[in-house]
């Protein structure tokens, strides 16, 4: 049952990027941003939410200062400590420069990520990337936002996983949406994307 779920979940974050946002019904416009990236509308918007660094981040902290936004929780098996891992590699990689972009991991699981437990998950990885959390609501209106598939699976044990999509959003100083990265994007591409947003207007 185990492996059925997790193929479950490695079929969902593998939809890509096009075909995601078909099912939502999200149209890319024609043309490429100053990121190189297919511009979307309707990706991004406000938000406020529990910071594992204390206190609450809402969008309009973020003014100004590009960040990249990925969505997951602290149970998942295989692709959210991936994607946790490659982020912070990446940021490593900017060096200095990497501190002009913040890091934000929203969790998916509300009921049982919260603050604490995002500190304590993603202290294991790097303190450079930021876990929010929130009430069921402020996380599906988030996710809405972002275009972001989850749905919770009960498991035979009783517990649950969380299948998701594992997309990261790049949004420039503005709030807009710039680009994409994947948990398994190579570092250089990667780097380039993120040296190529922290040089965007």
């Amino acid at each position: 049952m185990l492996k059925n779920v997790r193929i479950a979940l490695w079929a969902a974050c593998a939809l890509p990027l096009v075909a995601l946002l078909a099912v939502v019904g999200l149209e890319l416009t024609q043309g490429t941003n100053s990121v190189g990236a297919f511009q979307a509308s309707g990706i991004g918007g406000p938000f406020k939410l529990a910071s594992s660094t204390g206190g609450e981040l809402s969008s309009d902290d973020l003014k100004g200062e590009p960040f990249l936004v990925f969505f997951g929780y602290t149970h998942c098996p295989d692709v959210c400590p991936a994607t946790v891992s490659d982020v912070s590699t990446w940021l490593d990689a900017l060096g200095p420069e990497g501190k002009g972009i913040k890091a934000l991991f929203i969790s998916i699981d509300p009921e049982r990520d919260n603050v604490a437990s995002l500190k304590d998950y993603l202290s294991s990885f790097s303190d450079r990337i930021i876990g929010l959390t929130g009430t069921q609501d402020e996380i599906a209106n988030v996710a809405r936002e972002y275009r972001v598939y989850y749905a919770k699976h009960p498991t035979k044990d009783g517990d649950y996983t969380m299948d998701h999509s594992a997309v990261i959003y790049l949004m420039d100083r503005d709030g807009k949406f710039a680009g994409t990265l994947t948990y398994d994007e190579k570092q250089e591409a990667a780097v380039a994307k993120l040296k190529r947003l922290l040089a965007s207007a």
